[in-house]
């Protein structure tokens, strides 16, 4: 298995084809990822929502940088795929802050991130993205950016023209040296189609109940498919539905039996990498 970031890189890099689309069940701690990973992970995806959670802050760029760069180090040191890092919207209030913080992402072991706009001016992003890159070549490393745009997600814009505005910010944000553009919010197969038509980077879509297999998407042109924050949030559901049960009737034990056996998940956490 290759050891440096390099090389992780590479091989993360070499995962995005629609032939075979990267499928990233995204973790938000140690031990969701080293569950993930003994699945059949390719490689590690965080997700900024579950790790903001789990340390006890909203989503939403309030988490702090060391907070969250402490974290994918722990990741990355606890897994033996690539690790790909949700960093929200940088970690900045500008791009040079922004760079500040790709420096510590790639000193951290991971060879991609998530960037998003948000409701941000596009051109902030662009601004963002070029930071970025020029931080990963100072540092001689190699990182794969995945520019997320939220036009979809948020309900951005007029609806008859968001498509139209979707790819004129990822055209912008390829040339500032997006690796790949994210667009989550999206299920509609006519729609996807057209945008890895009309993107010429990995398109990455975000899945969810409702949304076309993996392989469905991989025919129509996307190269990565995501859950985002999906499988918190059902690990989060699990954890209130067994409470309520507990606390409502003083039972609740059957809701236990699909856990997972303690000696399977405390060997996952006790192997050395």
């Amino acid at each position: 298995m290759p050891t440096t970031q390099l090389d992780q890189a590479r091989l993360f890099r070499s995962l995005h084809t629609p032939t075979a689309p990267l499928a990233l069940a995204n973790a938000w701690d140690v031990a969701s990822a080293r569950v993930i990973e003994a699945a059949g992970a390719s490689a590690i995806a965080t997700t900024s929502a579950g790790v903001a959670w789990s340390l006890g802050a909203p989503d939403g760029d309030v988490l702090t940088r060391d907070a969250a760069l402490k974290l994918i180090a722990r990741i990355v040191a606890a897994v033996e795929v690539p690790v790909t890092a949700d960093i929200e919207g940088g970690f900045g209030s500008d791009a040079a802050e922004v760079a500040d913080a790709i420096a510590g992402v790639i000193a951290a072991g991971a060879v991609g991130i998530n960037i998003e706009d948000g409701t941000r001016p596009p051109a902030e992003l662009a601004r963002r993205l070029d930071g970025a890159r020029q931080a990963t070549d100072r540092a001689g490393a190699d990182l794969f950016v995945n520019a997320r745009i939220d036009t979809f997600l948020l309900g951005l814009g007029d609806p008859d023209t968001r498509l139209k505005e979707t790819l004129a910010r990822a055209h912008m944000y390829v040339d500032a040296g997006a690796d790949g553009v994210f667009v989550p919010g999206v299920t509609d197969t006519a729609t996807i189609a057209t945008l890895a038509g009309e993107i010429f980077v990995p398109l990455n879509i975000m899945a969810g109940p409702g949304a076309p297999a993996v392989a469905e998407l991989g025919a129509i042109g996307v190269a990565r498919v995501s859950l985002g924050s999906g499988v918190a949030q059902a690990a989060y559901a699990a954890a209130r539905r067994t409470a309520q049960e507990l606390f409502g009737t003083g039972g609740g034990y059957d809701s236990l039996a699909d856990g997972i056996d303690f000696p399977e998940l405390n060997a996952l956490l006790s192997r050395s990498r």
